[in-house]
Protein backbone atom coordinates (compact mmCIF):
# COMPACT_ATOMS: atom_id res chain seq x y z
CA UNK A 1 0.00 0.00 0.00
CA UNK A 2 1.06 3.18 -0.95
CA UNK A 3 2.05 6.26 2.10
CA UNK A 4 0.79 9.19 1.52
CA UNK A 5 3.12 12.26 2.03
CA UNK A 6 2.14 14.81 3.86
CA UNK A 7 4.18 18.40 3.90
CA UNK A 8 2.72 20.12 6.97
CA UNK A 9 3.72 23.86 7.44
CA UNK A 10 3.77 25.11 10.47
CA UNK A 11 4.66 22.08 12.63
CA UNK A 12 5.32 23.39 15.73
CA UNK A 13 1.68 24.69 16.25
CA UNK A 14 -0.95 23.18 17.79
CA UNK A 15 -2.67 21.90 14.76
CA UNK A 16 1.15 21.14 12.83
CA UNK A 17 1.85 19.11 16.04
CA UNK A 18 -1.06 17.20 15.73
CA UNK A 19 -1.31 16.47 12.14
CA UNK A 20 2.21 14.76 13.04
CA UNK A 21 0.66 12.20 15.03
CA UNK A 22 -2.01 10.87 12.54
CA UNK A 23 -0.75 7.40 11.84
CA UNK A 24 -1.02 6.13 8.37
CA UNK A 25 0.85 8.64 6.10
CA UNK A 26 4.30 9.98 5.97
CA UNK A 27 4.26 14.03 7.58
CA UNK A 28 7.15 16.18 7.52
CA UNK A 29 6.07 19.15 9.87
CA UNK A 30 8.87 21.68 9.96
CA UNK A 31 8.98 24.91 12.81
CA UNK A 32 9.15 28.25 11.24
CA UNK A 33 12.37 28.05 12.55
CA UNK A 34 13.54 24.74 9.80
CA UNK A 35 10.95 26.42 7.18
CA UNK A 36 10.46 29.92 6.43
CA UNK A 37 6.84 29.89 4.66
CA UNK A 38 7.16 33.44 3.57
CA UNK A 39 10.93 32.79 1.42
CA UNK A 40 10.10 31.66 -2.22
CA UNK A 41 12.66 29.62 -2.50
CA UNK A 42 12.92 27.88 1.08
CA UNK A 43 8.97 26.75 -0.08
CA UNK A 44 10.36 25.64 -3.60
CA UNK A 45 13.15 23.36 -2.05
CA UNK A 46 10.35 21.84 0.42
CA UNK A 47 8.01 21.10 -2.56
CA UNK A 48 10.22 20.04 -4.96
CA UNK A 49 11.57 17.43 -2.50
CA UNK A 50 8.13 15.75 -1.82
CA UNK A 51 7.58 11.76 -3.42
CA UNK A 52 4.64 11.14 -4.91
CA UNK A 53 1.66 10.68 -4.24
CA UNK A 54 2.24 13.73 -2.11
CA UNK A 55 -0.47 16.51 -0.68
CA UNK A 56 0.53 19.98 1.31
CA UNK A 57 -1.47 20.68 4.17
CA UNK A 58 -0.47 25.19 4.92
CA UNK A 59 -0.81 25.03 9.21
CA UNK A 60 1.28 27.97 10.02
CA UNK A 61 -0.30 30.73 10.61
CA UNK A 62 0.03 34.36 12.81
CA UNK A 63 -2.80 33.32 15.28
CA UNK A 64 -2.45 36.60 17.50
CA UNK A 65 -5.87 37.80 16.77
CA UNK A 66 -5.42 41.30 19.33
CA UNK A 67 -1.64 41.38 18.47
CA UNK A 68 -2.35 41.86 14.69
CA UNK A 69 -4.11 45.00 15.24
CA UNK A 70 -0.74 46.59 15.93
CA UNK A 71 1.58 43.94 13.70
CA UNK A 72 -0.54 44.10 10.51
CA UNK A 73 2.50 43.99 8.22
CA UNK A 74 4.03 40.41 9.98
CA UNK A 75 0.36 39.23 9.86
CA UNK A 76 0.07 39.81 6.02
CA UNK A 77 3.35 38.26 5.68
CA UNK A 78 2.25 34.97 6.94
CA UNK A 79 -1.48 34.63 6.34
CA UNK A 80 -1.51 36.41 2.71
CA UNK A 81 1.95 36.42 1.83
CA UNK A 82 2.75 32.80 2.68
CA UNK A 83 0.02 31.03 1.49
CA UNK A 84 0.59 32.90 -2.00
CA UNK A 85 4.03 31.75 -2.14
CA UNK A 86 2.85 28.26 -1.13
CA UNK A 87 0.24 28.38 -3.87
CA UNK A 88 3.03 28.96 -6.53
CA UNK A 89 5.02 26.59 -5.40
CA UNK A 90 3.14 23.73 -5.06
CA UNK A 91 1.11 24.91 -8.89
CA UNK A 92 4.82 24.66 -10.32
CA UNK A 93 5.27 21.45 -9.30
CA UNK A 94 1.45 19.88 -9.42
CA UNK A 95 1.53 19.18 -6.03
CA UNK A 96 -1.81 19.95 -4.28
CA UNK A 97 -2.63 22.17 -1.57
CA UNK A 98 -4.84 22.04 1.55
CA UNK A 99 -4.74 25.49 3.16
CA UNK A 100 -6.70 25.88 6.40
CA UNK A 101 -8.60 29.12 7.51
CA UNK A 102 -10.55 30.30 9.89
CA UNK A 103 -14.36 31.70 10.87
CA UNK A 104 -12.96 35.49 11.27
CA UNK A 105 -13.42 35.56 7.48
CA UNK A 106 -17.14 36.36 8.36
CA UNK A 107 -18.30 39.35 10.02
CA UNK A 108 -20.04 37.84 13.19
CA UNK A 109 -23.51 38.77 12.75
CA UNK A 110 -25.41 35.87 11.75
CA UNK A 111 -27.91 33.66 13.79
CA UNK A 112 -27.21 30.66 11.83
CA UNK A 113 -24.47 28.92 10.94
CA UNK A 114 -22.49 29.93 8.06
CA UNK A 115 -22.43 28.11 4.97
CA UNK A 116 -18.86 27.92 2.65
CA UNK A 117 -20.83 30.67 0.23
CA UNK A 118 -22.04 32.73 2.97
CA UNK A 119 -20.64 36.24 2.41
CA UNK A 120 -17.48 37.19 4.25
CA UNK A 121 -17.14 40.54 5.83
CA UNK A 122 -14.02 40.30 8.62
CA UNK A 123 -13.85 42.71 10.94
CA UNK A 124 -10.04 42.68 12.46
CA UNK A 125 -6.66 42.69 10.78
CA UNK A 126 -6.69 38.86 11.38
CA UNK A 127 -9.72 38.00 9.52
CA UNK A 128 -8.79 40.58 6.50
CA UNK A 129 -5.49 38.77 6.46
CA UNK A 130 -6.79 35.24 6.77
CA UNK A 131 -9.09 36.12 3.89
CA UNK A 132 -6.77 37.33 1.74
CA UNK A 133 -4.66 33.86 2.13
CA UNK A 134 -7.84 32.34 0.27
CA UNK A 135 -8.23 34.74 -2.45
CA UNK A 136 -4.56 33.80 -3.02
CA UNK A 137 -4.44 30.01 -2.78
CA UNK A 138 -8.07 30.10 -4.69
CA UNK A 139 -6.80 31.98 -7.18
CA UNK A 140 -3.23 30.71 -7.95
CA UNK A 141 -4.02 27.95 -9.98
CA UNK A 142 -2.76 25.49 -7.70
CA UNK A 143 -5.52 22.15 -7.30
CA UNK A 144 -6.23 23.60 -3.95
CA UNK A 145 -8.49 23.45 -1.25
CA UNK A 146 -9.65 26.03 1.87
CA UNK A 147 -10.64 24.47 4.79
CA UNK A 148 -12.59 26.71 7.45
CA UNK A 149 -12.61 25.69 11.24
CA UNK A 150 -13.18 27.27 15.16
CA UNK A 151 -11.43 27.51 18.15
CA UNK A 152 -9.13 25.49 17.63
CA UNK A 153 -7.71 24.21 21.18
CA UNK A 154 -4.78 21.00 22.11
CA UNK A 155 -2.64 20.31 24.65
CA UNK A 156 -0.04 22.02 22.67
CA UNK A 157 0.90 25.81 22.36
CA UNK A 158 -1.75 28.64 23.67
CA UNK A 159 -5.26 27.96 23.79
CA UNK A 160 -8.88 29.22 25.39
CA UNK A 161 -8.84 25.14 27.18
CA UNK A 162 -5.20 25.46 28.31
CA UNK A 163 -5.98 28.90 29.75
CA UNK A 164 -8.73 27.42 31.48
CA UNK A 165 -6.98 25.40 32.74
CA UNK A 166 -4.11 27.38 34.55
CA UNK A 167 -6.84 29.71 35.74
CA UNK A 168 -9.06 27.11 37.21
CA UNK A 169 -5.84 26.04 39.52
CA UNK A 170 -4.49 30.04 39.97
CA UNK A 171 -8.34 32.11 40.67
CA UNK A 172 -10.98 31.02 43.00
CA UNK A 173 -13.80 32.46 40.17
CA UNK A 174 -13.22 34.01 36.98
CA UNK A 175 -15.78 35.56 34.37
CA UNK A 176 -16.01 34.67 30.65
CA UNK A 177 -17.89 36.07 27.46
CA UNK A 178 -20.98 34.41 27.40
CA UNK A 179 -22.64 36.61 24.42
CA UNK A 180 -19.62 34.94 21.16
CA UNK A 181 -20.61 31.53 20.23
CA UNK A 182 -18.43 29.49 18.22
CA UNK A 183 -17.92 25.64 17.41
CA UNK A 184 -14.83 24.55 19.65
CA UNK A 185 -12.97 22.25 17.63
CA UNK A 186 -10.04 19.56 19.09
CA UNK A 187 -6.87 20.02 16.72
CA UNK A 188 -6.46 15.74 16.86
CA UNK A 189 -9.92 15.86 15.50
CA UNK A 190 -9.51 18.06 12.96
CA UNK A 191 -6.09 17.06 11.76
CA UNK A 192 -7.54 13.31 11.41
CA UNK A 193 -10.35 14.69 9.12
CA UNK A 194 -7.61 17.15 7.20
CA UNK A 195 -5.94 13.65 6.55
CA UNK A 196 -8.99 12.29 5.40
CA UNK A 197 -9.60 15.05 2.89
CA UNK A 198 -5.73 14.92 1.74
CA UNK A 199 -6.05 10.98 1.12
CA UNK A 200 -8.94 11.92 -0.60
CA UNK A 201 -7.07 14.16 -3.05
CA UNK A 202 -4.22 12.04 -3.75
CA UNK A 203 -6.71 9.32 -4.38
CA UNK A 204 -8.41 11.65 -7.35
CA UNK A 205 -11.60 11.36 -5.00
CA UNK A 206 -11.47 15.25 -4.27
CA UNK A 207 -14.49 17.51 -3.43
CA UNK A 208 -15.85 19.03 -5.69
CA UNK A 209 -16.56 22.56 -3.49
CA UNK A 210 -12.70 23.87 -3.06
CA UNK A 211 -13.65 25.69 0.69
CA UNK A 212 -15.10 23.23 3.02
CA UNK A 213 -16.02 24.25 6.49
CA UNK A 214 -14.65 21.35 9.21
CA UNK A 215 -15.54 21.53 13.01
CA UNK A 216 -16.77 20.37 16.11
CA UNK A 217 -20.50 19.61 15.91
CA UNK A 218 -22.84 21.56 17.48
CA UNK A 219 -22.40 25.49 19.28
CA UNK A 220 -21.49 27.13 22.20
CA UNK A 221 -20.85 30.12 23.98
CA UNK A 222 -16.88 30.97 25.16
CA UNK A 223 -18.90 30.74 28.77
CA UNK A 224 -20.51 27.34 28.47
CA UNK A 225 -17.10 25.85 26.88
CA UNK A 226 -15.50 27.24 30.47
CA UNK A 227 -18.24 25.65 32.90
CA UNK A 228 -16.98 22.54 30.41
CA UNK A 229 -13.37 22.61 30.93
CA UNK A 230 -13.69 23.49 34.56
CA UNK A 231 -15.97 20.22 34.99
CA UNK A 232 -13.54 17.94 32.68
CA UNK A 233 -10.84 19.35 35.18
CA UNK A 234 -13.17 18.02 38.50
CA UNK A 235 -13.41 21.69 39.81
CA UNK A 236 -17.32 23.14 40.13
CA UNK A 237 -18.13 24.65 37.20
CA UNK A 238 -20.29 27.23 39.21
CA UNK A 239 -17.11 29.19 39.96
CA UNK A 240 -17.34 30.34 36.52
CA UNK A 241 -19.42 33.74 36.04
CA UNK A 242 -20.71 34.97 32.51
CA UNK A 243 -20.10 38.46 31.22
CA UNK A 244 -20.75 40.17 27.95
CA UNK A 245 -18.17 41.21 25.28
CA UNK A 246 -18.71 45.05 26.27
CA UNK A 247 -17.23 44.02 29.96
CA UNK A 248 -13.78 42.96 28.47
CA UNK A 249 -13.00 44.76 25.65
CA UNK A 250 -9.60 43.74 23.15
CA UNK A 251 -8.01 45.23 20.76
CA UNK A 252 -9.42 43.61 17.77
CA UNK A 253 -13.15 42.45 17.61
CA UNK A 254 -14.50 39.56 17.94
CA UNK A 255 -17.36 37.77 16.05
CA UNK A 256 -20.73 37.48 18.16
CA UNK A 257 -21.41 34.45 16.49
CA UNK A 258 -19.12 32.36 14.27
CA UNK A 259 -20.43 28.84 13.82
CA UNK A 260 -19.62 27.38 10.26
CA UNK A 261 -21.72 24.75 8.90
CA UNK A 262 -19.87 21.50 8.38
CA UNK A 263 -22.54 20.13 5.60
CA UNK A 264 -20.14 20.89 2.85
CA UNK A 265 -17.91 18.27 4.55
CA UNK A 266 -20.94 16.25 4.97
CA UNK A 267 -21.48 16.66 1.56
CA UNK A 268 -18.35 15.67 0.14
CA UNK A 269 -18.64 12.31 1.82
CA UNK A 270 -16.11 13.11 4.75
CA UNK A 271 -16.44 12.28 7.93
CA UNK A 272 -18.05 14.52 10.31
CA UNK A 273 -15.84 15.69 13.82
CA UNK A 274 -17.99 14.32 16.51
CA UNK A 275 -19.69 16.89 18.88
CA UNK A 276 -17.12 19.16 20.60
CA UNK A 277 -18.33 18.37 24.29
CA UNK A 278 -17.96 14.24 23.29
CA UNK A 279 -14.46 15.69 21.68
CA UNK A 280 -13.48 17.88 25.00
CA UNK A 281 -13.90 14.89 26.98
CA UNK A 282 -11.64 12.92 24.88
CA UNK A 283 -9.56 15.34 24.97
CA UNK A 284 -9.14 15.07 28.36
CA UNK A 285 -8.74 11.35 28.44
CA UNK A 286 -5.44 11.95 26.56
CA UNK A 287 -3.73 14.63 27.50
CA UNK A 288 -2.93 16.66 31.21
CA UNK A 289 -4.11 20.44 30.41
CA UNK A 290 -2.42 21.62 33.30
CA UNK A 291 1.13 20.62 32.04
CA UNK A 292 2.71 23.43 29.76
CA UNK A 293 3.68 21.90 25.99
Amino acid sequence: MTVLNLLVTGGGGQLGRSLAEVPGVAVHAPTSAELDVTSAGAVIEAVSSLAAPAVVINAAAYTAVDKAESEPARAFAVNADAPRVLAAACSSRNVPLIHVSTDYVFAGDATTPYDVDSPVGPQGTYGVTKLAGEDAVLGSGARSWVVRTSWVYSAYGSNFVKTMARLESSRETLSVVDDQRGAPTWAADLAAGLVELANRIAEGAAPASRILHCTGGGETTWFEFARAVFTELGADPDRVSPCTTADYPTPAKRPAYSVLSNASWVEAGLTPLRPWREALSAAFAAHDFRVSS
